[in-house]
């Protein structure tokens, strides 16, 4: 790591410190104050911070932080596979796994790091993992922070296989809101997307804005401008930006769904919900020796 001039006011910027259960935690902070932690465990951003301190992400007063139980809450990365399209986990294995803090990651563009607080992590199937999905792999992850407040994750999957293999990813983002039932996305209207209370059936968004008074759970397909989710109450908008994503996944689980899971409080539906940049109708397909990369900028700005 080049540790000069500008290079090392941003490294200054990052501590690492350890939960407790002793695992790894990266804070990452910016001048103005806004700040962003992530976890080891799963490469998870647990926490991101605005410059008043106001949590931006939601995270379940029941979350367990102990391995191998993903974090029901933050940005927990779904891998190889997302939900139950496939054999594996449900969203698969990455975000249960301990990632390492990687010390010489292959250069990004420097907007990329140019401006920001920022940390490399790094994940390789182990032997177990390997049993159970026989495909070799690295998944290098950058999170970071610019002066602006943005959060940023650029994750790069690469093919060390001798094989093709293919899957599918998502990062599953629980933003923290005041009431869902005075929340509105816009950028989906117009889109198809599938139905996960309806056994994947394909539908069609008739809406100018998606809004919520039941369960929600759908992938919308094809999605290439930016997604803004309106809370009405904290005046203010969360804007999502990706590349290499064609997907969102959206989901809350409203009142009955919220009462079976166990790592989520009764009533917690009401200030959570899931905006997911995701690819997932169409699996990913690396050849050997291949990289993927997918980006995901989310920002929050006051709105009226």
């Amino acid at each position: 790591m080049n540790h000069s001039g500008a290079e090392s006011d941003k490294r200054a910027a990052v501590e690492v410190t350890r939960d407790k259960n002793g695992i790894d935690q990266v804070v990452l902070r910016n001048p103005r104050g806004a700040s962003a932690r992530v976890s080891l465990h799963g490469g998870q951003v647990l926490s991101w911070r605005n410059d008043h301190d106001e949590e931006l992400l939601f995270t379940s007063s029941k979350a367990i932080f102990k391995p191998p139980n993903a974090v029901r809450g933050g940005i927990p990365i779904c891998f190889p596979q997302f939900g139950s399209r496939g054999l594996l986990e449900q969203h698969g294995f990455a975000r249960n796994k301990i990632w390492v803090i990687d010390p010489n990651p292959p250069p990004l563009h420097p907007n990329d790091s140019n401006g920001k607080t920022y940390i490399d992590l790094l994940l390789k199937p182990s032997e177990e993992d390997m049993k159970v999905w026989s495909h070799s792999f690295e998944f290098r992850l950058r999170v970071s922070l610019a002066d602006d407040g943005y959060l940023t994750m650029i994750s790069r999957i690469r093919n060390i296989n001798c094989k093709p293999f293919s899957f599918s990813f998502a990062y599953r983002t629980y933003f923290s809101v005041s009431d869902i039932s005075e929340v509105r996305v816009e950028g989906l209207e117009t889109l198809d997307y599938l139905d996960n209370l309806c056994d994947k059936e394909r539908f069609t968004e008739q809406g100018d804005a998606l809004t919520f008074e039941s369960e929600v759970d759908r992938v919308y397909l094809s999605s290439s401008g930016v997604i803004a989710v309106f809370d009405h109450e904290k005046k203010r908008t969360f804007s999502i930006r990706k590349e290499g994503l064609p997907d969102v996944g959206v989901w809350n689980p409203w009142e009955k769904k919220s009462r079976s899971i166990t790592d989520f409080g009764d009533e917690e539906y009401k200030r959570m919900l899931c905006v997911d940049g995701a690819a997932v109708e169409k699996p990913i397909t690396l050849r050997p020796g291949e990289e993927w990369k997918g980006r995901l900028e989310l920002s929050v700005v006051p709105s009226t």
